[in-house]
């Protein structure tokens, strides 16, 4: 049924194609991954706003794919097979944070610029052409045909880029994330921890604690290297760290902020095990819109696979690798591109022991995040958006 949905969203295309003319300020925005205002396709999308106000905007969000789903609702289904395809055809750019399927059916002019900007600043696990397997590999490597530029942070991501979205290297640029700039703005990021504690005045004065995750998507005895979605942490979600024992062996001076995948965290309260707080001291921020403020006010980070580090390095701050699950999740999950221990900028623990002596402890060595940053990004100056405009907007 997907198949038929993205062969009627290109058929309206060819037809707008045909009859409309492109206008070239327009600019089509492929949100499908990240709605928030830090995600790269709206930071770029805001920018041309405030410097270029001649160009125009539409966009695809995740709420447009959901309404298409739901049965009933054709005004939705309407505005996504009909007036999505002809602002499509009517755009000389196309920003993207996501792989879009229906544009395996669809050819652009050589006019339209195609920049996929994705959704993370990099990527430790294995992804996209290197993992799926079948009639989505086929599917996702004919949309990602369509990319005429695909914008990473450094030289050494090149290689890993245009292997995942098996595309040529000469159309990877290396002109850096527009989500990073935030971290380079000192008067922005002191906006954002203002509001964070006002918002959130009895964290003040706390050290704080985020654990962030990233989605298991594999079964456990699954020998298929893309299982896409259908691993046991959908079905039977569960917090791996012990967050009771965390509280009663650090005390009342540690919150830990509990940032859960999307998909996780509806589990939960499908199943409802999960209503917010689960105990004091630990706060749920998986609903706040903002990650990255989330990282601004954060002492210690904790995660394990998660591209979150390769914005959290950039504040040079302790990071944790509760990797529990490391053998497993390199057998049977995605794997990675480079080994996993030598390649994390911080000490990897498997128990949640082992998490409570590192916080207490609190001797990180931070040049190793230092390093991480060199061999991540080739600018630190928060320039990215402007460099991505005048390359690709003003050339």
């Amino acid at each position: 049924m997907k198949i038929i949905g993205y062969l009627i969203f290109a058929g309206f295309y060819y037809i707008f194609r045909f009859f409309c003319p492109m206008k070239p300020k327009k600019v089509f925005c492929i949100m499908t991954h990240d709605n928030s205002k830090d995600g790269n396709v709206a930071v770029v999308a805001d920018y041309l706003k405030q410097y270029d106000k001649e160009y125009s905007f539409q966009y695809i969000r995740k709420e447009d794919r959901r309404l298409v789903k739901k049965p009933g609702i054709w005004k939705g289904k309407l505005s996504f097979f009909i007036a999505k395809p002809y602002h499509l055809a009517t755009s000389a750019y196309v920003l993207m944070d996501n792989t879009f399927l229906p544009m395996a059916y669809i050819r652009f002019s050589k006019k339209v610029r195609v920049v996929q900007l994705w959704h993370g600043t990099g990527t430790i696990k294995r992804f996209g052409q290197d993992v799926n397997t079948g009639q989505l590999k086929e599917l996702e490597r004919r949309a990602n045909s369509r990319i005429t530029h695909l914008i990473v942070n450094s030289e050494q991501s090149k290689e890993e880029y245009s292997g995942s979205f098996g595309i040529p290297k000469e159309r990877v640029f290396v002109y850096g994330l527009p989500r990073t700039d935030l971290f380079f703005d000192e008067q922005v990021k002191q906006e954002r921890r203002n509001a964070f504690f006002k918002q959130y005045p009895e964290l003040a004065g706390k050290k704080l604690v985020l654990y962030a995750p990233t989605l298991r998507d594999y079964a456990p005895t699954s020998r298929d290297p893309a299982p896409m979605l259908r691993g046991r942490e959908l079905k039977q979600p569960k917090l791996a760290l012990d967050t009771e024992k965390m509280q009663r062996e650090l005390g009342g001076d540690y919150v830990l902020m509990l940032r859960l995948h999307p998909f996780v965290m509806e589990m939960y309260q499908k199943d409802g095990q999960y209503k917010g707080a689960l105990q004091e001291n630990v706060i749920s921020m998986s609903g706040y819109p903002d990650i990255n403020t989330l990282l601004l006010v954060t002492d210690y980070l904790i995660t394990d696979y998660s591209s979150v580090i390769f914005e959290y390095c950039l504040l040079r701050k302790p990071m944790l690798f509760y990797a529990y699950d490391l053998e497993e999740f390199s057998d049977h999950g995605r794997g990675f591109y480079h080994p996993y221990r030598k390649f994390v900028p911080g000490p990897v623990a498997g128990t949640t022991e082992e998490i409570i002596r590192l916080l207490k402890k609190d001797a990180f060595d931070l040049e190793i995040i230092n390093s991480f940053i060199n061999n991540n990004y080739q600018y630190l100056d928060g320039k990215s958006t402007e460099r991505l405009y005048l390359h690709i907007f003003k050339a």
